[in-house]
């Protein structure tokens, strides 16, 4: 049986290549996506994922999370990801509207009728922890969380902290403590996937659609993440390091450990801390097969042969 996930996610331009992942159906049963700020606003995050789906022909409810953070102010990305947040490729103009149902309130909904759910996250983890606050019987539908974020060694957005982290700490925290398996995807791995020029043209040799927006995103990704970040030979594409995690199981090479969140305000604010402890609540991610993941986006861009 293809596996049930939620995909709830801030696109975003690798948040983008994530939802083209999980919107294969030889692989995955996509019951929801949901979306919050991070890369951008949630109503232009909402918008990305609306033009992706129905770019892609995807079939999926979309709904609109949270805006702001649990207790921290909203920080924004527009520097990597554009004023749209997916700046670089004209999608055309859907009538399509998300769904009434508030984000948050939607995955408990989907949650409570589902069994064996993976939950993924690849922004801030809001709407997943005001769901477990809300109405903790979900944790009983939820088979595993995995989520893009953090690192066993330093940050991109301060020398701690890592974007979605530094987003709402305080989400991050009420997860990791809420009692299901979970897997971490770091920078630590996902700085290992950079979208080089050899990338970009191995995937605009495909030439359907598919890889026409793969190669429009990341000519304008690469360009920003080269004027942010200094990194001349290409982005890392981080988000969908998760979903390609559930297609090869092999891809990811995964250490037991206990991950915590620093919460206080200073230089170390929104550290992830992955200490070796007997007592470990996540599996964290410390290897990666580079070719094999671009294999599988490459398949995945192929899937969308029209």
């Amino acid at each position: 049986m293809n596996r049930k996930i939620i995909l709830d996610c801030d696109p975003g331009h690798d948040d983008a290549f994530a939802i083209l992942l999980a919107g294969q159906k030889r692989y995955f049963d996509l019951l929801l996506i949901t979306t919050e700020s991070g890369n951008q606003t949630v109503e232009k995050t909402t918008q990305n994922a609306i033009n992706l789906v129905e770019f892609l022909k995807i079939d999926v409810p979309i709904t609109m999370g949270e805006n702001h953070p649990l207790v921290r102010d909203k920080i924004l990305c527009p520097e990597i990801h554009g004023e749209s947040g997916l700046d670089g490729f004209e999608f055309p103009k859907y009538s399509r509207k998300c769904d009434s149902t508030n984000g948050v309130q939607a995955m408990i909904e989907t949650l409570l009728t589902n069994d064996k759910v993976t939950v993924v996250t690849t922004g801030a983890m809001t709407n997943l922890a005001l769901a477990i606050k809300n109405c903790p019987d979900i944790l009983n539908h939820i088979e595993e969380i995995i989520f893009m974020g953090g690192s066993t060694s330093d940050g991109n957005i301060t020398p701690a902290a890592e974007f979605n982290i530094l987003c709402d700490p305080d989400a991050s925290n009420i997860v990791l403590s809420c009692g299901r398996p979970i897997r971490m995807i770091g920078l630590n791995i996902t700085r290992r996937v950079l979208v080089t020029k050899d990338v970009i043209s191995r995937i605009s040799e495909i030439n359907n659609k598919a890889s026409k927006m793969f190669v429009d995103l990341m000519t304008v990704f690469n360009a920003n993440q080269a004027k942010t970040f200094g990194l001349l030979e290409g982005g890392p594409l981080h988000d969908p390091v998760t979903i390609a995690s559930m297609i090869d199981d092999n891809l990811i090479t995964w250490k037991e450990m206990n991950v915590s969140v620093e919460l206080s305000k200073g230089p170390l604010y929104a550290k992830t801390y992955c200490k070796n402890k007997k007592s470990h609540n996540c599996y964290v991610a410390v290897d990666i097969d580079v070719n094999r993941f671009w294999d599988i986006i490459e398949e995945g861009v192929r899937y969308y042969f029209e």
